[in-house]
């Protein structure tokens, strides 16, 4: 018999049936009735305190892994170094520029470079970073083709293919290879209003990743008014979405420097300008609008210690129906913060109920992402996770 295959009540029933315990002594063991023993096998009482598995795991002397009966293997930590890897090796390619392009090699027409792109941008949206992390390498290598090929066409696609690595390098917590790629992205985007403020979106990310909240702040405010329009009431769509990502950016800089009057002003002017954008837009892959403003909310007041009042905003905006407009891999990332917020708000069980949330929106969040699987960490050892937080853990090889 496949004992992982078993519920857990019957999982314990067949392992101490492997030791050649009877019910009795097994309750002995474990300092509980025999009652109590016969309705966990029976599946009338179900496990949900960590300590009590542990207890049982011991008795049976089996792994706890075992006792849930885990049926995947922790995350493969090291495929996903080896897809970072050739995105590095793509990144750090000077082919055109030493004159060592392969010869004969095809060269992707601009158009089908854009949809390649738009592709890639599409696949990190839904969270699918595996996949991504298997696009990315050939995607830049084709896209300095094609710039090198056609200056002015590919030039677009390179940067947003630049854009798309940086945020999901940052999303992997590979900041240093994530600050080569957005500085390959300002390079080609230098002298287009435009593509510099889209490609100050990453540099801020990247910014406040290393650590560099000033420099986060600065480049993110200076980007934000160069694209900001003179009069707001004038200001197109795209042109707002932008300059109002970028002063969310320089908010959540200014809030993990501690200053709680600068984040609240750059976080109002975001607002002005999300109710002009409206939700349910991606203009230039930002998801910006005001549900996007009030969860960078939430982000801003966990980053200055305010652990309720990030609640708050978490509870007020996922009511909305627009919250479910937002790209899959930004709801999951919020859902972390969230989960991080309750934590410090001493509340674990609504903590890991949004840990759960997350794993079922976007499972690559909280397995392929380290700041995910931190928060799944702390989730795990508060003593009253439910089972099904503990075997998560375990089953990701997260302690």
């Amino acid at each position: 018999m496949d004992s992982d295959l078993l519920p857990i009540g019957r999982r314990v029933a067949y392992w101490r049936g492997r030791r050649k315990l009877s019910q009795q002594v097994f309750a002995d063991r474990l300092g509980k009735s025999k009652s109590w023993v016969d309705k966990v096998e029976r599946g009338v009482r179900s496990l949900d305190k960590v300590s009590t598995l542990q207890d049982i795991a011991a008795v049976l002397r089996i792994d706890t892994a075992i006792l849930l009966g885990r049926d995947a293997q922790p995350a493969d930590v090291t495929e996903r170094s080896e897809g970072v890897e050739r995105i590095r090796a793509a990144l750090s390619t000077y082919e055109i520029a030493l004159g060592r392009q392969a010869p004969h090699h095809p060269v992707l027409p601009a158009d089908r470079l854009a949809r390649e792109v738009a592709h890639a941008w599409i696949t990190y949206q839904h969270a699918r970073y595996p996949q991504a992390i298997d696009l990315l390498p050939k995607l830049l290598t084709d896209a300095q083709r094609t710039h090198a090929e056609d200056p002015a066409a590919g030039r677009v696609p390179l940067v947003e293919a630049y854009r798309v690595a940086t945020s999901l390098l940052v999303k992997l917590g590979e900041a240093n290879l994530a600050w080569l790629a957005v500085d390959r992205a300002m390079a080609a985007a230098t002298g287009d209003r435009v593509l510099v403020s889209a490609a100050a979106v990453q540099l801020g990310q990247v910014l406040r990743a290393s650590g560099r909240t000033r420099a986060a702040k600065s480049a993110t405010l200076a980007a934000a008014y160069r694209i900001a329009p003179s009069d707001p009431d004038d200001g197109t769509p795209p042109e707002l979405s932008l300059c109002g990502t970028l002063l969310v950016q320089a908010a959540l800089a200014a809030a993990r420097h501690g200053d709680d009057r600068a984040t609240a002003e750059l976080i109002g002017e975001a607002a002005d300008m999300a109710a002009r954008v409206g939700d349910g837009h991606d203009h230039h892959r930002t998801a910006f609008g005001p549900t996007a403003v009030d969860l960078a909310r939430a982000a801003a007041a966990l980053e200055l210690g305010n652990a309720h009042d990030a609640v708050a905003w978490h509870e007020k905006t996922t009511k909305r129906d627009a919250w479910r407009w937002l790209p899959v891999e930004h709801r999951a990332a919020h859902l972390l913060d969230a989960a991080r917020a309750y934590l410090q708000a001493d509340d674990p069980i609504s903590a890991g109920r949004l840990v759960i949330d997350a794993d079922r929106t976007a499972p690559a969040e909280i397995r392929q992402r380290p700041a995910g699987r931190e928060v799944l960490a702390q989730v795990a050892r508060d003593p009253t996770a439910p089972a099904t937080i503990i075997q998560l853990a375990l089953t990701l090889g997260v302690t």
